[in-house]
């Protein structure tokens, strides 16, 4: 006797209410900024050209301050800097995307390729000739020397310009000799606690003139540079280094343009 035997499909079972009210996993807001920065940090560790061009960067703004570039000429400036930091970007965006397409030669590729990078050229040629119409122009050479005779900046400008250069300087030290997962507030060659705490004691004794809050502030500053030390984040040399930094930013800030 043959029997037939039935096939029985179980139906899978139907998700319990707990499973289905289960809520997706939130995304960090903070996420899109910590891509972006390490997008940045890439960028700048992998492109010989765009450090070049934070070089730059640093040098023309200090320029431009000791040429005494008014507000509206510091923000076209600033504004024609981004424009070939961005073109830059974008290029080495692009230089990447067609590498992955495809490894071998091929005149589209080229052509994206040289299109990209022309535009970096197009930014940068207009970066030139603005810089040149804003330290030349308008008989700006007649007025460098009066503006080099200025006081020396306040404390408000003076602590800005040191605290954006010390972030600047050390951050592209770590990128530059760290490998793997960089950390900006952490470790590193150079200590950046260290340079502003001694920057920050250096800008008081300018502009205090007072020996008690002179000696304290090298005190505070020595703390800070000990107490990296104790707790393992730097060595000894990094945080001599950073200490080294902050003095020579406060000496070329507060002592390269001599009070009238």
């Amino acid at each position: 006797m043959s029997g037939i035997h039935d096939i029985m499909i179980e139906e899978p079972a139907e998700k319990t209410t707990e499973e289905n009210s289960t809520p997706p996993q939130r995304r960090n807001p903070l996420d899109g900024f910590r891509y972006a920065l390490e997008g940045v940090i890439h960028v700048v560790r992998t492109q010989r050209h765009m450090r070049f061009h934070f070089f730059s960067v640093v040098l023309v703004l200090m320029m431009g301050l000791l040429f005494g570039l008014d507000k509206r000429e510091m923000m076209v400036l600033l504004f024609t800097i981004s424009l070939v930091l961005i073109a830059e970007m974008f290029n080495s965006a692009i230089e990447a995307v067609v590498d992955l397409v495809t490894q071998e030669y091929h005149p589209l590729a080229k052509f994206a390729k040289d299109i990209a990078a022309g535009a970096v050229l197009v930014a940068t040629v207009n970066a030139v000739v603005v810089a040149w119409v804003l330290f030349l122009g308008d008989r700006r050479l007649e007025d460098i020397r009066v503006n080099l005779q200025r006081p020396a900046p306040t404390l408000t400008v003076g602590l800005t310009l040191g605290t954006f250069l010390i972030f600047v300087v050390v951050s592209l030290v770590k990128v530059l000799t760290m490998k793997g997962k960089i950390r900006l507030f952490h470790g590193g060659t150079v200590s950046g606690h260290t340079a502003l705490g001694f920057f920050f004691a250096v800008a008081v004794i300018m502009v205090s003139n007072n020996l008690m809050a002179a000696i304290l502030a090298m005190l505070l500053a020595a703390l800070i540079a000990q107490s990296r030390v104790e707790a393992g984040v730097h060595t000894l040399r990094e945080v001599v280094l950073g200490a080294l930094l902050g003095i020579t930013l406060a000496a070329v800030i507060y002592w390269v343009t001599p009070p009238v």
